[in-house]
This record gives structure tokens, C-alpha cells and sequence, in this order.
């Protein structure tokens, strides 16, 4: 993908294995739409590997397509979330309430309501956006870190925050299908208007053939199995 060529380099915003299954890696725009600065975003989650389809929570399927699954029951739930680079924090959106669990049906639900309600006029963007941070990472370029635990922003507007620096907790909050982690460059700190940037991540591990590669530069596709 010639857009991805020269994409800004930043550190990867978690720790530990992840899969995207949204990833500019697998296609543009990565979640199939421009909106809101979104046109290379990621979306991280932590999953089990040894179980068919790769769950991203310790149940059955079968509860989760029923009854719902706590949200303590997947597996990023309450994950650090880290600054991806030297900056200054912009915006620091708190106190969107999470759903108490993960179900699909009410999930499609939310997002279906939030987006026939949400108003640009108004600005409501927690309704999709959930409790987020934006961060101003050098001159023309801000990272939204999305979706994140009500309660767990550690950071607030116009403080300056070092690479590796812990700023929430991944959550559950606004239009969000399961507990991850939304991430995105943009050329903008409103994401209303923001067009996306291209990125990809310093360095990361890539599980291959049995064994740990190191990645530099690099951009995981949706079926990477991924560590920092």
C-alpha cells in the first residue's frame, strides 16, 4: 500500500502480545471510513491464541452472543495504556460510563443509537469516542488513544508527558464492540474534523515460524501475534 510508505514512526502504545483486527496492515481506510480521523487506525486486543477464533474473553461464545461477558473476563480489560511519543496531552475526555459487559446485540445497539445521535454541532464525541485522550506529538501530528476505562485517565490538558509514560487504562466506553484499545495519528486535535496519518511502530515482536522476530518500522497486519 503506496499510502503506508513513509508512515510516522511512533512507539508501540501497549505492553505485552496483541492482535489488530483493524489495521491500516489489512486495508485502507482501516475501518472503512475517513470519519473522524480514523483512516489508519488500529485497534488493539489481547486474545487466546490455543482457542478456536482466537476469543478476547475467558467464556464460551455462546455466553457472549447471549448473556453478555464482565468486562473483567477479557483480557485487556484494565490494560496500561502508554504515551507513544514525547508530547503534550490536548485533551483529556473523562467520566463516559462503560457498559457493565460486552454483549453483541446491545453493543450493535449503542452503535447504531450513537450514530443517529450523535451532533457535530453539539460535539458530542464521547458518544463514540467513550473517554480518550489526544496528545500533540510534534507539529501538524496528535495521537487519539480512544475507548478508554472510566476513571483511569491519569494525565490532564497541557501536561507534558515522556515516551512510555502510563496515560489510562484500556476500557470499554462509547461505540466500542469489546474491550480494546482505539489508536490513531491525526493532523488535528479535534476529531471531528481530523484527517488520519499514516503510522507504524518503532519496534515490536512478530511470532513466525515458532519463534520471536524483531520488527522495525513496521505496520501488523490482522493476523500478526504481536509483543512489546
Amino acid at each position: 500500500m503506496k499510502e503506508m510508505d513513509n508512515p510516522i514512526i511512533v512507539e508501540f502504545p501497549l505492553k505485552g502480545e496483541w492482535l489488530a483486527p483493524n489495521t491500516p496492515g489489512k486495508k485502507i481506510p482501516s475501518h472503512g471510513t475517513d470519519q473522524f480521523g480514523t483512516r489508519y487506525a488500529y485497534d488493539f486486543l489481547q486474545v487466546d491464541w490455543k482457542r478456536k477464533g482466537w476469543p478476547s474473553y475467558s467464556v464460551h461464545w455462546i455466553r457472549y452472543l447471549f448473556l453478555g461477558v464482565p468486562l473483567n473476563k477479557f483480557y485487556c480489560w484494565g490494560q496500561d495504556v502508554y504515551a507513544p511519543c514525547d508530547g503534550i496531552i490536548v485533551k483529556a475526555e473523562e467520566g463516559y460510563k462503560e457498559r457493565a459487559r460486552a454483549h453483541l446485540i446491545s453493543d450493535l445497539f449503542v452503535a447504531v443509537k450513537s450514530a443517529y445521535a450523535f451532533n457535530p454541532r453539539k460535539g458530542n464525541i464521547q458518544s463514540i469516542a467513550g473517554n480518550y485522550i489526544i496528545m500533540a506529538c510534534r507539529d501538524g501530528v496528535y495521537a487519539g488513544l480512544v475507548h478508554l476505562q472510566k476513571g483511569s485517565i491519569r494525565v490532564s490538558v497541557g501536561q507534558n508527558v515522556k515516551k512510555g509514560d502510563v496515560l489510562g487504562k484500556i476500557g470499554h466506553s462509547g461505540n466500542s464492540f469489546f474491550p480494546h484499545l482505539h489508536f490513531q495519528l491525526m493532523d488535528s486535535d479535534d476529531i471531528l474534523s481530523a484527517r488520519g496519518l499514516p503510522c507504524a511502530f518503532e519496534q515490536y515482536e512478530l511470532f513466525k515460524d515458532g519463534k520471536w522476530e524483531k520488527v522495525y518500522n513496521g505496520i501488523p497486519t490482522d493476523q500478526d501475534k504481536i509483543r512489546y
